[in-house]
């Protein structure tokens, strides 16, 4: 596939590093914009502005599949993607940072009014980030949720606990509710698929797929018993912290946000009519204490910066919140804040690849999520009508990879290695060798 990206920054050296492996990549942009880490990457780049048809041309725009705007200026990149969409027939891909580009273009291919002249897909990281914080927010204790079929299916991801009566069984011994499977197990970092003899150990952070009311109930007996969500305290109130009271809001839940700009507060109030708005500074140990922090059952830190985030995070850690969340900018920054013992740290940019794999994937097969920084991914595969039952036992996968759920027409099934495969299902599949699974299910189409 040639994937042409417009801007030769982070987000583009990170789209690059993620495709150019098994993909033909041209970059474009000025090349005094181009971050060290593109010069480790074998990728074409020509230099220039991806709005100017005489560049497009040169990067042979003509044979393009994929063309990703991800130019530090919104207007570029719309104005670049709406250019290639009258010289060739790839598909564009626009991040924007405002959200009114997001909300009121009317350039999405769907939208009402777009008489041919459309953008694919338009990215706005910031409420893909949203999206991520809102759903872990939502489950008790949980490091991770990714919600499936309609949301009849899930993904879950928990620590266990010293305390915990799962330390040191095995898996097999381990009595989880019908309709739950471990799909993966992070030790020390390192993400691996377990199998029946696999003994969990305190600190393990373990990925569950299953039925959502199964998983449902294995949390309440597991993990955190009748335990809800009920205190949300959001340090920073731009777009991300605006947008999470929002959605948090629809849940009767008891949301302040904690705000450094006064300005800024006087505009929350006026768009959220259920949460307490705060004048001050995250990183205020007094205010902290005054505000009771500790009765929080998480924490969100989701300002524009990772240091302040850190810092927040560690403070109200230290004064007792349950459960903290922080966003991160810098991907380099995603294992130290997990080191130093933030619970959850969860980049745009993350989310934003994901995003982009779901839509330049084959229509047969398609990326849902990543897990543990990349180190494991849950696939969509939909195999062909003419695909020969078969029991899963059976299946000879070159690489070690879990079928979690079957849906077959309306029906969700979890299964086992007795279940049969047949043709027209869709698979979800969790796997740590996304490529080569993959490869495997597009030679069967």
């Amino acid at each position: 596939m040639k994937i042409i990206i417009y801007g030769a920054n982070t987000v583009g050296a990170l789209i690059a590093s993620e495709f150019y492996a098994n993909n033909d990549i041209t970059v474009i942009d000025d090349e005094r914009n181009k971050v060290d880490s593109f010069n480790k990457l074998d990728v074409g780049f020509v230099s220039g502005n991806a709005s100017n048809i005489d560049v497009l041309k040169q990067a042979d725009i003509k044979n393009t599949d994929v063309f990703i705007a991800c130019n530090d200026s919104d207007e570029l990149n719309i104005v670049a993607c709406l250019t290639v969409k009258q010289l060739s027939k790839a598909k564009t891909l626009c991040f924007v940072r405002k959200e009114e580009y997001k909300s009121s273009l009317g350039l999405a291919k769907d939208a009402e009014y777009n008489s041919g002249f459309y953008i694919d897909n338009i990215i706005w990281p910031e409420e893909l980030l949203t999206q991520e914080i809102f759903r872990i927010i939502t489950v008790a204790k949980a490091l991770d949720v990714e919600n499936f079929a309609d949301g009849r299916a899930r993904l879950l991801e928990y620590k266990i606990p010293k305390y915990s009566t799962l330390v040191n069984k095995a898996l097999k011994n381990c009595e989880f509710p019908k309709d739950t499977l471990i799909v993966g197990i992070t030790r020390e970092g390192e993400l691996f698929i377990p199998n029946g003899e696999t003994t969990l150990l305190a600190e393990d952070k373990v990925i569950f797929m299953g039925l959502s009311h199964s998983l449902d109930v294995l949390a309440g007996k597991f993990f955190h018993e009748k335990e809800f969500v009920k205190y949300v305290t959001i340090i920073g109130g731009g777009n991300v912290g605006l947008k999470l009271a929002k959605s948090l809001e629809d849940l009767k839940l008891k949301i302040k946000i904690i705000e450094r700009d006064e300005d800024r507060c006087n505009y929350l109030s006026e768009e959220l009519s259920n949460t307490l708005i705060i004048n001050g500074d995250g990183t205020d140990l007094e205010l902290l204490n005054e505000e009771d922090i500790s009765s929080s059952d998480v924490v969100v830190s989701v300002t524009n910066n990772d240091e302040k985030n850190l810092l927040c995070s560690l403070l109200v850690k230290h004064l007792g919140a349950k459960r903290v969340i922080s966003r991160v900018s810098k991907d380099t920054n995603l294992s130290l804040f997990e080191q130093v013992g933030i619970d959850i740290a969860i980049s745009s940019k993350t989310a934003s690849i994901n995003e982009i794999k779901n839509n330049i994937q084959d229509t047969n097969i398609g990326i849902l999520a990543t897990v543990e920084q990349g180190q494991g991914e849950v696939l969509v595969i939909e195999l062909p009508d003419n695909y020969e039952p078969k029991k899963i036992m059976d299946f000879r996968l070159p690489a070690k990879a879990i079928i979690g759920t079957i849906q077959r027409r309306n029906r969700i099934i979890i299964p086992n290695g007795a279940s049969q495969v047949m043709g027209g299902d869709k698979l979800i599949i969790f796997t740590t060798s996304a490529n080569i699974i993959k490869k495997y299910f597009e030679e069967l189409a």
